[in-house]
Formats: C-alpha cells, structure tokens, sequence
C-alpha cells in the first residue's frame, strides 16, 4: 500500500525530523523549515518503509546502480538499492569538490538511478549526475524523499519524490529571519 503524503508527513514528525526556526541549507539558502532525514533513517523499519516505495516506483526501470550524494542520501540509496538488487555507491566531497572516492567505479553503460535525501536546488544531485555520465553511465531516473523545491527542480531525466512540500527559501542577503536577528544554524553535512 503506498504512503500518502500524510502518512510521510506523520514520520517526520514522530521522529521530530521536521524542524522549525532558522537554517542554513545545504544550498546555502536561508529557511525556518528542515527536513532532517538522518532523524527518520535512525529507525530502520522508516528507511525501509520509504526506500521500499521508491523501489517500487523503479522496478520497472531497468537499472544496474544506485548512487547517492554523501552523507544525506547514503542510507536512503543503500536501501533503494537492496530493495532493487543493484549495488550503491556514493560520492562525496573532497576540497569542495564532489567526486567518486573509496574505489568506487562506474562501467560504462551502466543504468545509475540517483538517490537523494532532500532536494531544494538539485545542486548535489546535478553534482552527481555529471560524475556518473563522465563515467559513462546512464542516468535513468532522480528520486528523493523530499522535495521542498515547490516542483522548480528539473534534471532532465524523470525525477520522483515520495514528499512534496513547497517551502519558503531565502537568499542569506534578503532574508527575514536574519533582519530579525535569529541566529542561523546549518544542520547539514556540509561546511
């Protein structure tokens, strides 16, 4: 049975990963909203349970590999990935810079399906995509927990999220909270 959007909405927040006051965000816009997944993948039985319906949404794609931007959507890709029966890898940044590390390699054809998180910009998921395509594969689909990008995200390929919620996002230089003298913090993985 699929999940609606309340019964999503409901984990977020038994699990208090949906936060509210002031955030930095990885794409270094400003929010009073925060979805942090980690909070809902600390239970395994909820990273199953989402990751199980997103395996069902690409059963049909004929995909050979999972691959995920680090840390956020590590667990969510691995799961997706075992319910699929492909392999996961991920990338991550060094220097700023994302890349394939540990060994990872992609062959050349290989069908990828990118698993994110949160999408607000898609600009690690973009990130990704350029790695995996430099490598030869073939970008089959983009799929994500949510997406608080109000649909505005586009990757070219078919993109999928099992959460849609349009949240409000600030430049730092324009936003509100700022003005107000909130202090802003950055609960993501990168610094």
């Amino acid at each position: 049975m699929a999940l609606s959007q309340e019964d999503i909405l409901k984990i977020f927040k038994d699990t208090e990963a949906l936060l509210e006051g002031h955030f930095i965000l990885t794409s270094g816009l400003h929010s009073r909203t925060y979805f942090q997944c980690a909070k809902v993948f600390q239970y395994p039985w909820h990273a199953e349970t989402l990751s199980r319906q997103t395996a069902a949404n690409h059963t049909n794609q004929d995909i050979d590999l999972v691959i995920s931007p680090a840390v956020g959507g590590i667990v969510f890709g691995q799961e997706v990935a075992r319910l699929l029966g492909v392999r996961h890898i991920f990338t991550e940044r060094k220097d700023g810079q994302m890349s394939l590390r540990r060994g990872f390699t992609i062959q050349k054809g290989e069908r990828a399906l990118v698993a994110e998180d949160v999408t607000t910009t898609g600009g690690s998921v973009k990130e990704v995509i350029a790695i995996a395509e430099s490598s030869g594969a073939e970008i089959s689909a983009v799929t994500a927990v949510v997406d608080r990008s109000g649909g505005n995200v586009s990757f070219g390929v078919p993109y999928t999220s099992l959460f849609q919620m349009e949240v409000v996002n600030h430049k730092p230089e324009n936003c509100p909270l700022c003005t107000a003298g909130h202090q802003a913090v950055k609960p993501g993985s990168r610094s």
